[in-house]
């Protein structure tokens, strides 16, 4: 059947631009499909920096309490651990990876639910932002690099390490993002990176790190 000459009423769809990232920004606690990438990290965190300024967090352990003050100079940083801490990512992981006298690195876990919780929040790298001014004394807390030919040095974001060793690590200045420093609980570090260890460095009883929440 030929529909020719027969009058037809059509509407006109307005497009629409695409959602910028503070909209995204805005919306992401409604919309749980958000996923972060390297595409959107960086606009994504500047804008939330100007709406996060928190920056006092307290790690709990199996051993005490680690409180933290992350700088405000190195903001994607910041930003990045507020968020995921918001987003409860730290809770249950562990400290990973002891090296007595050298640091504790905290942020991953062999239990497969920390896998799903990195894939539900995004696939990105943050910039490495070594130039603020601060060195790896003791009591710093750095971010590793990733494990991936990485000429720019951009740093893993979901794990981060505290330097334990005494008169600090600076070999590993201007390699690594120095992000914060312990203010209180010092001690509790020092508890954690004697524990027995395997070879690559895994603690033989795994160190939780069974929350962290945001003091200030």
């Amino acid at each position: 059947m030929c529909c020719e000459g027969k009058k037809t009423n059509t509407i006109k769809i307005k497009k629409k631009n695409p959602p910028s990232i503070s909209k995204e920004l805005a919306a992401e606690k409604k919309e749980p499909n958000f996923l972060l990438s390297d595409k959107n990290v960086m606009e994504f965190f500047l804008d939330y920096d100007k709406k996060h300024k928190e920056n006092t967090v307290r790690i709990t352990t199996d051993f005490g309490t680690i409180d933290i003050k992350l700088f405000e100079q190195t903001k994607f940083h910041r930003s990045n651990f507020i968020y995921l801490t918001k987003k409860q990512y730290f809770n249950n992981t562990q400290f990973y990876r002891v090296v007595k006298n050298f640091v504790i690195q905290g942020g991953n876990s062999d239990d497969r639910e920390t896998s799903i919780k990195r894939r539900n929040i995004g696939k990105y790298l943050l910039p490495n932002d070594y130039d603020k001014g601060f060195k790896h004394h003791r009591g710093m807390v750095s971010m590793p690099s990733k494990n991936i030919e990485n000429p720019y040095k951009k740093a893993s974001p979901f794990e981060f390490f505290i330097v334990q060793q005494q008169g600090g690590a600076h070999h590993l200045d201007g390699d690594y993002t120095i992000f914060g420093n312990v203010i209180r609980g010092m001690e509790v570090v020092d508890k954690i990176a004697a524990v027995p260890t395997d070879a690559a460095d895994w603690p033989l009883q795994n160190v939780y790190i069974k929350k962290v929440e945001i003091l200030k």
